[in-house]
């Protein structure tokens, strides 16, 4: 079968397609082939050796698939062949066939399509545990939405919506902060690209203040990190919660007198690890996205699409930064 492989550590440009023989499933697993990949930012980190797990080479990279169920092994009971089905198996995911643990395939709802399922779960799982298990979002609160058109951000602004809130949408061009309308934000933003002094980020301060309504925001979702962090903590609403998910602009510093002076909350965002510790509420939330699916309250946004042997251009574009909403990766017929 054909793999799209990491064998040394580096950007997009190191990865290679080679055959490799197909897997077989063990007990309790069973083997998909492959439809459609999620690329997400991870992808860009793991094959550099910058994400928190590190696989053994050589490995593929890609975490979120969708594909059709075409073996089972032993004791495998709830799955049958020919199930479609969407897994999160970490990486591993850009390959024809993959075997993944039977309990960690999700059924792929009626009508959707595989792009679209390959392009759901890591997004916006992310973003409703932080939004709804970490930040405790309430209906009639603002939500500030950093970085609005990538992956989770734009997962986030749906989702922000979906629990009542007024969502602001703040992103690095005009053409990503309306697309941050166009899925529902109430309002938005440009912020400055690149280093900022403390007299732009002080405006920028203000600027996320005025658009939050003056208070400032109640949540903060903060997939960026840099130079961005300090202002948008500045514009913080008392008792307001600051969710950290990434550092694609790198990792901030925060004056940690700030979090006194307003009562604010910083709290770390691990989804993949929340997955392990507490699979039932994962399945819950699981459950939840599904439904705001198939009630048309979600709906995931594939910008831009490539073919296994183009993967390395897919993840190039995502470390770009240059993708609105989600980029997939076809696989196969």
């Amino acid at each position: 079968m054909r793999a799209v492989l990491s064998k040394i550590p580096g950007g997009p440009e190191t990865l290679v397609v080679e055959d490799i023989p197909a897997p077989t499933p063990m007990k309790g697993e069973v083997m998909i082939e492959v439809k459609a990949v999620g690329i997400n930012f991870p992808d860009t980190l793991i094959i550099e050796d910058r994400y928190q797990f590190k696989p053994q080479r050589p490995f593929a990279p890609g975490g979120e698939v969708a594909g059709v169920v075409v073996g089972v092994g032993d004791g495998v009971k709830h799955v049958r062949e020919g199930d479609r089905v969407i897994a999160v198996p970490g990486w591993g995911g850009l390959v024809e066939y993959l075997t993944v643990p039977a309990a960690a395939v999700v059924p792929m709802p009626d009508g959707m399509d595989f792009e679209t399922a390959a392009a759901l779960i890591m997004t916006y799982g992310t973003s409703y545990y932080a939004l709804k298990d970490r930040a405790g979002l309430q209906a009639g609160e603002t939500l500030l939405v950093l970085g609005a058109a990538g992956g989770v951000g734009a997962a986030a602004v749906e989702l922000g919506k979906v629990m009542g809130a007024r969502v602001v949408a703040a992103a690095s061009t005009a053409e990503k902060v309306e697309f941050a309308r166009d899925l529902g934000a109430d309002d938005g933003l440009v912020y400055p690209s690149g280093k900022m002094d403390r007299d732009v980020q002080k405006d920028l301060s203000g600027g996320f203040k005025r658009a939050t309504g003056g208070d400032g925001a109640d949540v903060i979702y903060d997939p960026v990190g840099g130079d961005y962090a300090e202002p948008a903590l500045r514009a913080m609403a008392w008792n307001g919660r600051y969710l950290v998910v990434g550092f694609p602009a790198g990792i901030p510093a925060l004056p940690l007198n700030l979090t006194l002076l307003k009562s604010v909350s910083v709290i770390g965002v691990f989804w993949g690890a929340a997955v392990m510790r507490d699979p039932a509420a994962h399945v819950a939330n699981m459950g939840d996205l599904m439904r705001f699916w198939s009630e048309g309250r979600i709906k995931p946004r594939v910008s831009r699409t490539f073919p296994l042997e183009r993967a390395h251009e897919a993840i190039q574009a995502l470390g770009d930064r240059s993708v609105l909403g989600k980029v997939v990766v076809r696989v196969g017929s």
